[in-house]
């Protein structure tokens, strides 16, 4: 890019909701003058190459094939997409370039390649284009991306509701565009109680090409998506669709969560949070659920496991999200589990959750008893080899 050029606006348009997102994107070409689309059309890649495609108001300015990277279209996307966005912040002769993401991309990933390059390009916005009334369906679809032709690698393990989760969770803005079925209040209800950090914006006239020229922090995205500081779904219940938020400061006995994981699981069609288990008292556990499929992984120390001197190199986010959960014996070590979905059994889930905890006998044993109890959890949570 030429010294002295102002940096491209770049914003960010993703979701699995194909003729959502078509809609929103040509919203923005009639709204916002001077945007040009490029979009990355991963359908083919198992043939071993990606078809990239740059259009306006006008309709194509480019279209070619770039090679698979690494037998990876997501690597391909990375590798062609900011030197195409250098090109048209080169020409100067766009105001707005929007990346309409293909149907399976999460847009975290490709909001991290953008800011990358702060000289040149300013991430302004990210968008998930969703029509409310396919959030249930894609939310208890737990198919593989692969047998619905949406996996973006050979490799690509996702699941359509995993997918689906975290495109609506990561922005801050939703952009809705209905289909021929309208939503009901149970779709709006549920799409609400999932995503308690974003705007919901109907596609009204400039609107939301303005909101996606707004600014987008990537930095506070990431925090929130963390899962020692992740903002979690709130306590609801709204036309038939509720959330539960369970906190407590007591571990889990491995082995009876472990025996419970398939209820849990199916228990809502989304769970998420973070917990601890009487055996691991250091790590902290991540919990994300959907469509019948559970990941948990171990992502680092609770802050309580940490010397003071490291505190200061722990983002601020973190540090507020351990002070609302400190205890004072054992920190900010704590569960803390959201489950949201239609028909919620609030009693009969309070009472797995709490039965997976330590008794008060096992409890009162403390810590370093704590540690000897069966494990239940070394499979899933240590690195074979």
């Amino acid at each position: 890019m030429s010294p002295g050029k102002p940096r491209l606006p770049v914003a960010i348009v993703a979701g699995l909701c194909e003729g959502a997102r078509r809609a929103v994107v040509g919203d923005i070409l009639h709204t916002v003058p001077g945007t040009a689309v490029l979009h990355h059309d991963l359908s083919a890649a198992t043939n071993g190459s990606v078809h990239r495609t740059i259009r306006d108001i006008n309709g194509p300015i480019s279209s070619s094939h770039t090679p698979l990277v690494n037998d990876c279209a997501c690597c391909a996307l990375r590798e062609d997409l900011v030197p195409e966005l250098l090109r048209i912040a080169d020409a100067g002769t766009h105001r707005l370039a929007v990346v309409e993401l293909w149907d399976s991309v999460e847009p975290q990933a490709m909001a991290a390649v953008i800011a990358a390059e702060s000289a040149s390009l300013q991430l302004t916005g990210v968008a998930t284009a969703v029509d409310p009334a396919f959030v249930l369906p894609y939310l208890a679809n737990g198919d593989d991306l692969a047998e619905a032709g949406l996996a973006a690698a050979p490799t690509d393990q996702r699941t359509i509701a995993d997918t689906f989760a975290r495109q609506i969770e990561y922005p801050t803005l939703l952009a809705l565009a209905e289909g021929d079925d309208p939503a009901s209040d149970a779709d709006q209800a549920l799409l609400t109680q999932l995503t308690p950090a974003a705007h919901h914006m109907r596609l009204v006239e400039g609107a939301l090409g303005a909101a996606l020229l707004a600014g987008f922090d990537i930095a506070a995205a990431a925090a929130r998506q963390h899962p020692a500081c992740a903002l979690l779904p709130q306590q609801a219940d709204e036309h038939g669709v509720s959330t539960l938020v369970w906190r407590r400061h007591r571990p889990f006995r491995p082995g009876r969560l472990y025996a419970a994981l398939e209820d849990l699981t199916c228990a809502a069609i989304r769970s998420r949070g973070r917990f601890w288990l009487a055996d691991r008292p250091d790590t902290l556990l991540s919990w994300d659920a959907a469509g019948g499929a559970l990941c948990i992984e171990p992502t680092g120390p609770w802050l309580a496991a940490l010397p003071d001197a490291a505190w200061d190199m722990v983002p601020a986010e973190r540090r507020v999200a351990a002070s609302l959960d400190w205890h004072p014996e054992h920190g900010d070590r704590c569960q803390h589990l959201t489950f949201t979905s239609p028909d919620l059994d609030h009693e009969g889930l309070l009472r797995l959750l709490d039965s997976c905890q330590l008794t008060d006998t096992e409890y009162a044993a403390g810590p370093q008893a704590w540690k000897e109890l069966p494990h239940a959890f070394d499979e899933l949570l240590d690195p074979v080899g």
